[in-house]
């Protein structure tokens, strides 16, 4: 299969040995571009490189769906956090393409293991760092655009646990299939909010949504999946993790530069 995985960075860092299988993608390449070699640029062909502060790593799975071509799969990880079959946070622990063309013979997509929050649901969760209003308006842009899809939304929203980090690898078909659902409801959702106050680490709302709608196509097409353990490669800065943790439980972080896992 010709099979390749976007490994989103927004600088320098080290990747996967495989270069057949694994494509170092720089996201905002428009401003992030300091003469980095092995990396493929969001900013060419169709893109929405400029759009990066606002949607992350999503500039990174626009221009894989506009110009990639050719391909049985297309995926996408983190310079930081990968798909693997180990536990051990290496980099040559990373998937490779005969454990991707495996995993892929079981199910059209690969997702990483659900992320449980026990003690509060999806929505409760999103909301203790960030603004409403955005949420809001996603699940109006659906219940407009894609109706069928409103009760899964809520579903989701409702739950205690789900597949984040916008990581996956999908067959071309159903990677083509939701992309064209996924940017035809962010785009909408652009138009209606105003985000020129937000401060830098809120207007990061695309990305952040995106986060949240993957289980809702899942679920809505009744797609079969198949799950893959993730490393996190470096310093997992654990303590930062609990305090920042703690403080979204007991104040409202929103609209303030905080850290966001």
């Amino acid at each position: 299969m010709n099979i390749k995985i976007l490994v989103a960075s927004h600088k320098d860092a080290s990747m996967p040995k495989d270069k057949n299988l694994y494509m170092p993608v720089l996201v905002g390449a428009d401003k992030n571009f300091n003469g980095q070699k092995g990396f493929q640029l969001d900013n060419e062909g169709i893109n929405i490189s400029s759009k990066n502060p606002n949607y992350n790593e999503l500039t990174a799975i626009y221009w894989a769906w506009k110009n990639l071509k050719n391909t049985d799969a297309i995926g996408l990880v983190h310079y930081r956090r990968l798909f693997s079959k180990s536990h051990q946070r290496l980099l040559d622990n990373v998937l490779t393409s005969g454990q991707v063309e495996e995993l892929l013979n079981k199910a059209p997509v690969i997702l990483p293991r659900k992320r449980n929050y026990y003690i509060e649901t999806i929505k409760s969760h999103y909301l203790h760092s960030h603004y409403q209003e955005p949420l809001d308006v996603t699940r109006e842009v659906i219940s407009e655009k894609f109706p069928n899809y409103v009760q899964a939304f809520d579903e989701v929203m409702d739950s205690k646990s789900a597949h984040m980090f916008n990581m996956f690898i999908m067959k071309t078909d159903y990677f083509d299939k939701y992309c064209e659902w996924l940017f035809a409801i962010l785009f909408e959702v652009e138009k209606r909010v105003d985000i020129s106050s937000y401060s830098v680490q809120e207007a990061r709302v695309f990305g952040y949504l995106s986060e949240l709608l993957m289980d809702v196509w899942i679920k809505t097409n009744h797609v079969d999946y198949v799950e893959c353990n993730w490393i996190q490669i470096g310093d997992r800065q654990l303590v930062k993790k609990a305090i920042g943790f703690i403080k979204r439980k007991l104040v409202s972080n929103v609209g303030k530069d905080v850290t966001h896992y």
